[in-house]
């Protein structure tokens, strides 16, 4: 996270684009909807028509609740508005759950007062030969209302807006473009599989884009941080077609922190002015440093802090060795073998406390698997360090579970009433239906409640088996099934009211001295996002209810499959020796539903035991790289302090 969040002057930082910075997506989305309210507003007042462009996916989300809320909270009507969207899939049907004009209808439109012949979304569905035609009408209907007053764009992970790829010229009009393998890989959590995921697209064109008078470009989260880099610090080029913006009159980019996190301002700080050298900022420069030169960090020089520009720290706090010696003790303190804390021994810099022990420990699992893939060793070591570990699975991931899975348990059942003599008509009529709904279900459907809760049994059943393996006791299993996740979809509600009062009765139940919950915010499907969200209301409404055992409680955030800390972020590293990672990796095993071909997987297609090795790997070499003995693996914690 960012601790040095601060106003700045761009004559201060190499930002070419004017950026707004916000702690967390919904903050930047009041911001954005509240430019868009006033522009309506302003507009009504002149008895004039608002054209808005509007973007889709996984970004705007939050910005159409907002504005949703703004309409039936505060009264903004969208009478007076016109709408363009930037893109659609080709070929989708449009009433299609994954097609943009019904994701338009789902998030915004039927919440509104807009007139239906107001919105106008590419078509999808048309035969091949009318698409040209279709695009140039697009164009002639945005012109014919005016031009677009306000655009709404995201950014993919290869600096496309809309669907316009790397290489889209600056000239480029609404067409029919090929997507890019990996924009289809990032957008692969919205259908069952790769395959499934439209190879062609309609989008607006750059030239359409930039002619709009107004540009807001929102990115939210850590995958974004590098392009959004790219775009606004980086050389105008349409190999990155959103550094384009940078020629605009009026284009904003909104950001939350973990999306501007490699902006030199933040990256590279000591590159923009004066700072505060504190000892987070201290250990974060000399870090950076050591990577990129290759050295460790006892082995730095006064020169190289004075080619790396660094020489403010030296004037500062003196000889390079010092500084050296300062930064490898923090790192060597972060590492430790007893992340329960080492009971009878006073360490001081100990990342845990000796005392309690043994301690009760809470590990939230996000999904029925988190556990054993981001924190698998750690897990271990605890239960068998002597500590009473709970896991508490706070959702059922049964969206993760593919259709043949249930066909395969479903015949296994069968076979096993027919074994045991048990052969019931209401168990016989289960299966048929299940059965039969599968054999015809379309890709845009979602599952019934009977198969979800099918699917949900099996991952249950699997998150059991891996709570065995390890040693937990059964009443150290809590399966929470947070309704926020039950939807059928991929997209989940928001946080709720249940969901909080759920999670804070586990945490009453349980008192503990010690939690793990999984900060990684980088999941494509925004679900351990809530599920932090939850943890963090849950003990901040104990705390206010002045509960005597939070005094005692600490809480360790942990990274799931996708991303892992920042070294210079780390707090407490947990080696995991050979044997450990194959430990942990059988432990993953047993999660079969997961094994091999996932549905919704997001964009990286390696299974999930692979990407927990490689990441702890690369952050035990990292260590090592930097000077600290090394271990064939670690597993990586940040404190939270609430």
């Amino acid at each position: 996270m960012i601790d040095q969040f601060k106003e700045i002057s761009l004559i201060d930082a190499f930002e070419r684009i004017p950026v707004k910075i916000y702690p967390d997506l919904f903050e930047g989305s009041k911001f954005a909807a509240n430019e868009i309210a006033t522009l309506i507003r302003s507009k009504q007042q002149k008895n004039e028509k608002c054209i808005l462009g509007l973007a889709t996916g996984s970004t705007p989300i939050s910005l159409y609740a907002e504005l949703v809320r703004i309409h039936k909270e505060e009264g903004l009507s969208f009478h007076n508005v016109i709408t363009f969207n930037l893109d659609e899939y080709y070929p989708i049907e449009q009433e299609a759950w994954q097609s943009y004009n019904s994701y338009m209808h789902r998030h915004l439109f039927r919440h509104i007062d807009i007139d239906p012949d107001n919105i106008h979304i590419p078509d999808g569905a048309l035969p091949k030969e009318a698409i040209k035609q279709h695009c140039a009408e697009y164009e002639r209907a945005i012109e014919a209302a005016g031009g677009i007053d306000l655009q709404v764009l995201g950014i993919g992970n290869n600096g496309h807006i809309g669907f316009n790829e790397p290489g889209s010229s600056i000239y480029s009009k609404t067409r029919l473009i090929n997507l890019e393998n990996s924009t289809r890989l990032a957008n692969a959590y919205e259908f069952a599989n790769i395959s499934q995921v439209p190879r062609l697209a309609l989008t607006m064109g750059m030239s359409t884009i930039t002619k709009a008078r107004k540009i807001i470009l929102l990115a939210w989260g850590p995958a974004k941080a590098p392009v959004v880099q790219k775009a606004v610090e980086g050389n105008v080029t349409e190999s990155v077609p959103a550094s384009l913006l940078q020629q605009h009159h009026d284009c904003i980019f909104v950001l939350d922190e973990a999306a501007a996190a490699d902006l030199t301002r933040f990256r590279s700080p000591w590159l923009t002015g004066d700072i505060d050298w504190t000892d987070k900022m201290i250990k974060k420069a000399v870090i950076h440093m050591a990577l990129k030169l290759n050295k460790p960090v006892l082995s730095l020089t006064n020169h190289d802090y004075n080619e790396y520009g660094l020489s403010d720290l030296l004037v500062e706090k003196g000889d390079a060795y010092e500084i050296n010696l300062q930064v490898y003790y923090m790192l060597r303190d972060s590492i430790t073998g007893w992340p329960g804390g080492k009971p009878n021994a006073h360490i001081p810099a100990h990342p845990e406390r000796s005392v309690p022990y043994p301690k009760r420990c809470l590990i939230f699992s996000p999904h029925p698997d988190d556990d054993i893939i981001s924190m698998g060793g750690t897990f271990q070591r605890l239960h068998d360090q002597g500590h009473d570990v709970h896991v508490a699975y706070q959702t059922s991931g049964n969206i993760a579970v593919t259709d043949e899975f249930v066909t395969r348990y479903i015949d296994f059942a069968v076979g096993f009433e027919q074994i045991a003599g048990i052969n019931t008509e209401k168990s016989e009529q289960i299966f048929s239906d299940v059965r039969n709904y599968l054999s015809r279900k379309r890709s845009n459907e979602t599952d019934t409640r009977q198969i979800r809760e099918i699917k949900g049994l099996i991952r249950r059943g699997e998150a059991k088996a891996t709570c065995r393996y390890v040693g937990i006791k059964e009443e150290n299993i809590h399966f929470q099934n947070l309704p926020f996740y039950e939807t059928g979809t991929i997209e989940k509600k928001p946080m709720g009211e249940e969901d909080i009062e759920i999670t804070i009765n586990v945490l009453r139940e349980v008192k503990p001295h010690q939690i793990f919950a999984a900060g990684d915010l980088a999941d494509p499907h925004g679900t351990h996002k809530v599920c932090l969200d939850v943890v963090l209301e849950s003990l901040k409404r104990i705390k206010a209810d002045g509960d005597e055992w939070l005094k005692d409680c600490w809480l360790w955030l942990y990274k799931g499959a996708w991303q892992e800390w920042n070294i210079e972020e780390i707090e407490m590293a947990v080696p995991v020796s050979p044997d450990q990672v194959m430990s942990k990796r059988y432990g993953i095993f047993i999660h079969q539903s997961q094994k091999d071909m996932v549905p919704f997987q997001g964009s990286d297609s390696r299974e999930f035991w692979q990407r927990a090795e490689e990441r702890n790997a690369n952050t035990a070499n990292m260590y090592a790289q930097l000077g600290l003995t090394h271990y064939a693996a670690m597993e990586a914690f940040v404190r939270w302090k609430y």
